[in-house]
């Protein structure tokens, strides 16, 4: 949310990525191909100057996968899809500042600079960034920033620095904005689990669940935000020479339509693709499709 700054960015895409319970198992790949079900290794913290982020992986297979959840909601949002990703890749999820179980900033700081600490202290030397909405947009600065660290994007209803917004969507949750002011948290909710682009049509048990998250962690609503802005990547896109996949749900606002056509014109060889039938939380709609296209990609262009 950071895409639109200050008060109205949190608001606008508040429910971009949400929180599900911890999953409490995964399934390993040992070297002989055989995948045997273990528990999952307990999360940790990583410190970042004077802060700490948490953080959970699992997996051994190459490459490293990095998921990076929205301005809405922390890591847990990937819960339904991060047993498949666990079977094929080393994979890891974070909360950024503020969101799941990482505190609050207490001062201002770069989003990429904590990514590149997260790899530093994990020992990832290189990774394939799995990022949606503005996780998405976190990614793509990352990868203009440290171009020697990213194998592949995979973008989910992706925005860029740089690209302005319709006045359609600085408004369209204007009502869910004022009642949060307000302090109206769980009125809040309620308006942006109706938002019709967030959830496409016939997935009304994601609907539920996406209230639910949100009830679950209202911190991750009401945190203050203190990053600091990259340089706007729009202009940039062209300096990126990885794999790259856009994933775009057909429900989703215009305006993030809009953006992954900017982001797909902008990369070279970019491939784009829209998923009919689901919203800008597609991996809450349909996990296991999204798993099977996400995991495609990444195999396809591992070598």
């Amino acid at each position: 949310m950071r895409e639109l700054g200050a008060v109205v960015s949190r608001g606008v895409l508040v429910a971009a990525l949400l929180l599900a319970d911890p999953c409490p198992w995964r399934e390993a790949r040992g070297q002989t191909g055989a995948v045997a079900a273990v528990r999952a290794a307990p999360g940790g913290f990583v410190q970042v100057g004077n802060a700490k982020l948490y953080y959970e992986e699992c997996g051994k297979a190459a490459p490293t996968v990095v998921l990076l959840h929205d301005g809405g909601a922390n890591s847990g949002v990937w819960d339904d899809v991060w047993p498949e990703l666990c079977r094929h890749f080393h994979t890891i999820r974070y909360d950024r500042r503020g969101f799941g179980r990482s505190p609050p900033a207490t001062s201002w700081y770069y989003e990429t600079d904590d990514l590149a600490a997260l790899l530093h202290q994990l020992a990832v030397s290189r990774a394939v960034l799995v990022g949606s909405s503005h996780g998405g947009e976190v990614s793509i600065n990352f990868t203009l920033a440290h171009p020697e660290i990213v194998q592949q994007l995979v973008l989910v209803g992706a925005v860029v620095s740089g690209m302005p917004y319709s006045q359609h969507f600085l408004e369209r949750g204007k009502h869910a904005i004022e009642l949060q002011a307000k302090g109206d948290i769980k009125g809040a909710i309620a308006e942006w689990s109706r938002d019709r682009y967030l959830i496409g049509p016939d997935h009304e048990a994601a609907r539920k669940r996406l209230s639910d998250i949100l009830s679950a962690n209202p911190q991750d609503l009401t945190h203050p935000d203190r990053p600091l802005r990259d340089q706007p990547a729009l202009p940039r896109l062209h300096e990126i020479h990885v794999p790259t996949l856009l994933l775009t749900g057909d429900a989703d606002i215009p305006d993030v339509h809009a953006q992954a056509g900017a982001i797909e014109a902008g990369i070279p060889g970019a491939r784009r693709m829209v998923i009919e039938g689901v919203g800008h939380l597609m991996y809450l709609e349909i996990p296991a499709e999204f798993s099977r296209r996400v995991i495609g990609f990444i195999e396809l262009n591992g070598h």
